[in-house]
Formats: structure tokens, sequence, C-alpha cells
């Protein structure tokens, strides 16, 4: 009887050699490169095409003092790109450099438009500087650049002193202008001198010595000066010249047409 043999199992396959095996994934990463290459290559045109230039300023929020085309005029020539590559940070500062803006957001609007949301400077004093800057001071106590004719500079007071000192020169005249309502004026004007002493002048040119101190010790002394003052003007019949609050016992006032005096005091002439 013929011996049976059984069939041979093939035999398992050989691991390819190393060589063999780095040239194949040479070859995957350089297909993969090319076609990550021609990928940029395509998104670099699509994102050049004329479709997507800047065509449209969409001005969300309107400035009573700038219109739209004067910021276009402005603040367009400064940007750079288009929908893709334009840099927000850099739009934001062309159109925070325009007069009047005080802040900008800016957002892209599918496919070639530019959107912008502005916050303009509320003035709330004229500036005139120890450098010689004169400018505007906002609600917020920052000092901007604009020009004092587009405002009432006779419904502002005006702040003097070092630009350092701007928000806290404005904080000061809001704590003391309420104070001389009694008297029916206002503090037209506020100085800080560089040794720290305050300076202001009323409504008739009359001018305040306060000297130094904090908020709370201003207002003390002009609360004490107004009460008592008022007397000493109706009494005399005479607009007040000159006050001068830095005495620790009281206060001196000259009324016009006649000498210093304190309260219970009789002219000197």
């Amino acid at each position: 009887m013929p011996e049976l043999r059984r069939p041979r199992s093939p035999q398992a396959a050989r691991p390819l050699p190393g060589d063999v095996r780095l040239m194949r994934r040479a070859g995957t990463a350089l297909f993969a490169l090319a076609g990550l290459l021609l990928l940029v290559a395509g998104l670099g045109l699509l994102v050049q095409r004329p479709a997507f230039a800047l065509q449209r300023l969409v001005v969300e929020q309107p400035l009573e003092r700038s219109s739209p085309e004067a910021l276009r005029r402005q603040a367009l020539p400064r940007l750079k790109g288009n929908f893709f590559t334009l840099d927000l940070e850099d739009a934001q500062a062309a159109f925070e450099a325009v007069p009047w803006v005080r802040r900008a957001v800016v957002r892209r609007l599918w496919p070639n438009r530019l959107a912008v949301a502005l916050e303009e400077h509320q003035p709330a004093a004229l500036w005139r500087g120890d450098d010689g800057v004169e400018g505007l001071v906002n609600q917020q106590g920052e000092l901007f650049e604009a020009n004092a004719g587009d405002v009432d500079e006779q419904a502002l007071p005006t702040l003097q002193g070092p630009a350092r000192h701007a928000a806290a020169m404005l904080s000061m005249w809001r704590s003391l202008n309420p104070l001389f309502a009694p008297m029916h004026t206002e503090l037209r004007s506020l100085a800080l001198t560089a040794r720290g002493s305050w300076r202001g002048e009323l409504g008739e040119g009359a001018v305040v010595e306060f000297g130094r101190g904090s908020p709370e010790e201003l207002a003390t002394r002009t609360r004490a000066f107004v009460t008592t003052a008022q007397e000493l003007i109706r009494k005399h019949d005479r607009p007040l010249a000159h006050a001068d609050l830095r005495h620790a016992a009281g206060y001196a006032l000259r009324l016009r047409g006649l000498g210093t005096l304190a309260p219970g005091e009789k002219p000197t002439n």
C-alpha cells in the first residue's frame, strides 16, 4: 500500500530586510509631504483670490464725533491683508488711533467684510499738562488727544498737573465741585502743584488754596469754609477774591475791595 504523505505547510513569510522597510517608510513620508505641500499651495492660492479682499466696513456703533466716512478714510489705509490674512490686533490699533475712539472691537464677516464696534471717549475735563501738552480727560480719567474745538469748553472744567495724576485729579474735582453749590458757584479749574498742593478757581475767578491732603481732608476743609464764608460774603456784600484753606485753625479769605478776613474779623480797610 503506497505511503501517504502529509502536505507541507507553506513556509512563513520571511521579514523584509531592514533597508527595504526603511525605503518604504521614506517613500510613504515623501508622498504625505508632497500631498501636504500641494494642499498648502492650494490654500495659499485660494485665500489670495480677489473674492476675499476686504470690500466693506460695517460700523456697528456709530460715533457722535466721527462719521463712518472719516473712519474709513483714517483707518482703512492702515489695514493690511484680506479676510484671511488681516491681523485683527493691528486692525484694532488702527481704529483706536482715530481721534475720539477709546476702544475698538474688530471681527471678520464672511466672506469679505469687516465689522467694528467702537466706544467713544466721553470728555469730562480739559487738560493742561505741566509739560505743556494740552488735551482732554475722559470719564475714566484717561488722557486723550482730540480737537478741543469739538467740545463746549465752557461746559468742562480745566485740570492742570502731572499727566500720571489725571485720574486722581478728576476724582478730586468730582469730590470738591458739588460742595460749592450752596455758594451758587462751581469749581471751574483745579491744579495740582509739583509739591502736591491743590489750588482751584471758582466760576467768578476767585482762587481757592486747598493745600495738601486726601480727598476726605480737602472735603472737610471745603465744607467748613462754605458754611461760614457765605455769611461773610453776604455781610460785606463783596464777591470772593481769594480763599486760603491751608490754615490749621480755619481759613483766611479776601473779598474784592477788602483785605484778608477770617471768620468774625472786621475788614482792615
